[in-house]
């Protein structure tokens, strides 16, 4: 079955409680993709460096900061079978490369199947993206106190995460 407009990915199938960490301690973006590996190995059950290979391999080929303080690296993965998410705040942001040059405090990582379709994934890495363009919402994510609060705020089916406006 092909999934329509009316049919969007849904940020709680990608996203679950434990693979979101707040204050995370990084001083630059290989350290706060080495915590986002290690958080999707222990959520995933693959090995932490290559997870960080995948993610270090897309990053290099351009940036995945897309402003406001915020990235979304993806990479795709074998061993998994579904597309998976991780969401972290750094504590201090870190240059990220991104597309305004401010620094990056939000990161929600994308990882898909090695064999997923593109049109998933791309699917997927455009609802995050819009979700995040979001100012309220960053700011909201910004303030939360608790992984379950943020899990909430991106998957909120009546808030700002759910309104996505067109572009």
């Amino acid at each position: 079955m092909i999934a329509s407009v009316r049919d969007p990915i849904q940020i709680g199938e990608l996203l679950g409680r434990n693979a979101i960490a707040l204050r995370i301690s990084a001083p630059n973006k290989r350290q706060a993709l080495a915590v986002i590996a290690e958080i999707a190995a222990r959520n995933f059950g693959l090995d932490a460096g290559y997870v960080l290979d995948a993610l270090s391999e897309r990053a290099q080929a351009g940036s995945t900061g897309v402003g406001h303080g915020v990235a979304v690296p993806h990479a795709r993965l074998e061993g998994l079978t579904r597309l998976r998410g991780v969401n972290v705040r750094v504590e201090h942001p870190v240059h990220f490369d991104s597309i305004d040059e401010q620094p990056v405090d939000l990161i929600f990582a994308l990882f898909a199947p090695k064999d997923a379709s593109g049109v998933e994934h791309l699917r997927a890495l455009a609802r995050v993206s819009r979700l995040l363009r979001q100012a309220e919402l960053r700011e909201q994510l910004r303030q939360a106190r608790t992984a379950d609060a943020i899990h909430a705020l991106l998957v909120q089916e009546g808030g700002p995460a759910a309104r996505v406006t067109a572009a």
